[in-house]
C-alpha cells in the first residue's frame, strides 16, 4: 500500500494520528469519566438514602420489638415462665425481618444474651462479644440515653443497627442489619448502571465515528497536501475545491496566503544571497552554527543605580531605556562597532568586525565618550525642564524621585583581545555573540567605574593599541587591580580626551599619578598629600583605602577585589 494512503503516514520517523481520530477517542474518554462519575455520585446518595431509610425501618421496628417486650413482661409477672415470654418476642419480631441477616438482640449491662433472633438460622451468639459498643451503651446508660444507634462486630462480621433500654427486663434491645447486605443492594446497582452506560457509549461511538470522519474529510484532504509539501520540501497551495466554509478551511485558506508571501519572500531573498545557501537553508531548514577567533574590542556600558531607577519609575523605566538605547546605539554604529547584546540596563558593543580608518580600539573609547556625552546631555535637558517647573511651582516629594530616576548616568568599561566571535545557541534559536575572558573583563572594568568615580575604564590593551595610532587620548593609570576569579593584578587606566575635555585638568590626573607612584612603593604619606593636592574625584577611593595608616608588610602594590 502506498504511504500516501496509509491510516497513519510517517512524517520522518513520526506517525501522524488523525485529528478526528484524537478527537474521538477524547469525546469517548469524557464521555465515560462523566457517565462513570455520575454513576458513582448518584450511588453513593441513593447508597446513603438507603442506609437512612434503613435506619428508619430498624427505629420503627425497634420500637415495636419494645412494646412487645414490654408486653411480654407483663405475661411474665403472672405467668412466670420467661422461656415462653422470651419465645414470643422471638417470633413476633422475626415476622418484620426483611433481609437474610437481619437479627434482633436483648443483652444485659454485662453482656449476656437474654434472646437473639436472627433470619439465618445458623448463626446464633452466646454472648455480646464486641466490647467497645457495648461500653458505649453502658456509659450512655449513666448519662441518661437509653437509645443511639450503634455499630459492632460479631464473629468477625460488622453490623449496623438501633438500641434502646427496656427497663422491666433489664436488658438493651438492640435492631440491626449485616453492612454487607446493605453493601450488596449497592454493588447491584453499580453493575446494572454500568452495563447501560457501555451498551450507550457504543452507540454513541458508531454514530460519532461516522459523523466525524464525514466532517474531518476537509481536514484529512488538507493533511494530505501538507504531507506532500513536506515530502517535497518545497511550499505548494492547499487544493480547496470542494471544501466545507468552516474555520478549518479558513485555516487552509490563511496558509496559502502565508505560502504565496513565502515564496514571494525567498523569490526576493535569492537576489541578495547566492542561490545555493537559499537552497540550503530551505531544504535543510537550518543555518550552521559557527564561528572562529578573532582580536576583537569589546565595550561594556551599564546604567547606575538602575534598582532604584526601576523601583522608582515602574513600567515607565521601558520608555526612559528606549530614550537612552536610542542614542547610545547610534553611537556605537556610528563608530563602526555592532551590538551584541542588550541585557537590561546593560548593552555590549563590539568593535572590529567591520572596515574601519581607525583602531577597534580607537573607536571604542571615542564610541564611550560619546555615550557619556549624550547621557550627559539627557541629564542636561531634564534638568532645564525642571528649573521651568520650579518657576511655577516647588517639586513635590514623589517628583522629585522621579526626577532622580531618571537622570541616568552610566558607565563605560573596555578591554580586548582575542576571543570566540560567531552563531551560537541550537537550530531553533541562534544569536550572533562574542565569548571570552576579556569579554568579562570589559564587564568589571565597567563595575569598577563606580568604585573610582571615573566614567570610562580602559585596559592596558586598549591604551597600548591607542597610543600606537595617536596622542588624542592621554592614559592615566588609575590602580592596579586583583579581580576576584584572578591570580594577578591588571592595571587599569582613564583615557583623558584631549580634544573635548578640560585640558587644565591635566596637571590634576599627573599629580594623581605621582602620588600613585608613592602609593605603589608603600609611601603612604607622600601618596596621601599628593591624592589630596589633585583634588579629583577618584582619589577618594585611596584616601579612604589608606586611611592614617602605613602600608601593610609584604606591600605589593595590588588591591584585592572581593566583588566582582
Amino acid at each position: 500500500m502506498s504511504e500516501r494512503f496509509k491510516l497513519f503516514p510517517k512524517v520522518g520517523k513520526t506517525r501522524i494520528i488523525p485529528l478526528g481520530l484524537k478527537i474521538l477517542v477524547i469525546f469517548i474518554c469524557l464521555i465515560l469519566l462523566s457517565n462513570f462519575a455520575t454513576n458513582v455520585i448518584s450511588v453513593q446518595l441513593e447508597q446513603k438514602e438507603i442506609i437512612t431509610l434503613n435506619n428508619e425501618i430498624m427505629v420503627d421496628q425497634l420500637k415495636e420489638l419494645y412494646n412487645t417486650s414490654s408486653t411480654q413482661y407483663q405475661i411474665y409477672n403472672f405467668s412466670l415462665n420467661r422461656y415462653e415470654c422470651m419465645q414470643a418476642i422471638c417470633k413476633s419480631t422475626q415476622s418484620t425481618f426483611k433481609n437474610p441477616n437481619s437479627v434482633a438482640l436483648g443483652i444485659s449491662k454485662e453482656g449476656l444474651m437474654g434472646f437473639m433472633i436472627s433470619n439465618n438460622k445458623g448463626e446464633y451468639w452466646n454472648r455480646f462479644v464486641d466490647k467497645d459498643a457495648l461500653d458505649k451503651m453502658n456509659n450512655n446508660y449513666l448519662e441518661g440515653i437509653t437509645e443511639g444507634s450503634l455499630k459492632f462486630n460479631m464473629m468477625g462480621i460488622d453490623y449496623i443497627g438501633v438500641y434502646k433500654y427496656q427497663a422491666d427486663w433489664d436488658f438493651f434491645l438492640i435492631r440491626a442489619e449485616r453492612n454487607s447486605d446493605i453493601s450488596n443492594n449497592t454493588r447491584r446497582i453499580y453493575i446494572y448502571i454500568s452495563i447501560i452506560i457501555l451498551s450507550m457509549t457504543i452507540v454513541f461511538v458508531i454514530i460519532g465515528f461516522i459523523i466525524i470522519n464525514r466532517e474531518f474529510k476537509t481536514v484529512r484532504d488538507i493533511t494530505r497536501d501538507l504531507y506532500e509539501m513536506q515530502k517535497k520540501k518545497q511550499l505548494d497551495l492547499i487544493d480547496l475545491s470542494g471544501a466545507t466554509n468552516d474555520d478549518i478551511t479558513y485555516l487552509a485558506a490563511s496558509f496559502n496566503s502565508l505560502s504565496s508571501s513565502v515564496n514571494n519572500l525567498l523569490g526576493t531573498f535569492q537576489k541578495f544571497v547566492s542561490k545555493d545557501v537559499v537552497k540550503k537553508a530551505y531544504t535543510d531548514q537550518k543555518i550552521a552554527l559557527e564561528g572562529s577567533q578573532q582580536e576583537l574590542t569589546m565595550l561594556f556600558s551599564d546604567i547606575k543605580s538602575f534598582t532604584y531607577r526601576t523601583e522608582t519609575l515602574g513600567n515607565d523605566i521601558i520608555d526612559v531605556l528606549n530614550v537612552h538605547y536610542n542614542r547610545v546605539i547610534h553611537n556605537v554604529h556610528e563608530n563602526c562597532g555592532v551590538v551584541g547584546s542588550i541585557i537590561g540596563d546593560a548593552i555590549l558593543a563590539i568593535y572590529g568586525t567591520l572596515d574601519s580608518e581607525y583602531s577597534k580600539s580607537f573607536n571604542a573609547i571615542k564610541a564611550a565618550w560619546d555615550i557619556t556625552r549624550v547621557t550627559a546631555n539627557l541629564r542636561e535637558t531634564m534638568i532645564q525642564r525642571r528649573e521651568e517647573v520650579e518657576k511655577r511651582r516647588k517639586l513635590t516629594e514623589s517628583e522629585e524621585r522621579v526626577f532622580q530616576a531618571v537622570l541616568l548616568d552610566v558607565g563605560v568599561g573596555i578591554d580586548g583581545g582575542t576571543v570566540f566571535y560567531g552563531n551560537i545557541g541550537s537550530n531553533e534559536h541562534m544569536a550572533n555573540t562574542v565569548i571570552g575572558d576579556n569579554v568579562n573583563s570589559a564587564s568589571r572594568l565597567e563595575g569598577l567605574t563606580r568604585i573610582y568615580h571615573l566614567p570610562v575604564i580602559v585596559s592596558g590593551y586598549i591604551k597600548d593599541e591607542v597610543e600606537k595610532e595617536t596622542d588624542r587620548y592621554k592614559f592615566f593609570e588609575i590602580d592596579t587591580v586583583q579581580v576576584k576569579g584572578k591570580t594577578e593584578g591588571k592595571k587599569i587606566y582613564f583615557p583623558f580626551d584631549t580634544q573635548e575635555m578640560d585640558n587644565s585638568l591635566l596637571s590634576n590626573y599627573e599629580l594623581f599619578e605621582s602620588g600613585l607612584k608613592a602609593y605603589y612603593k608603600g609611601d603612604w604619606k607622600t601618596a596621601r598629600k599628593e591624592f589630596k593636592d589633585a583634588n579629583l574625584d577618584v582619589t577618594e577611593v585611596f584616601l579612604e583605602r589608606m586611611g592614617l595608616k602605613g602600608a601593610p608588610d609584604k606591600w605589593s602594590g595590588i588591591w584585592t577585589m572581593t566583588t566582582k
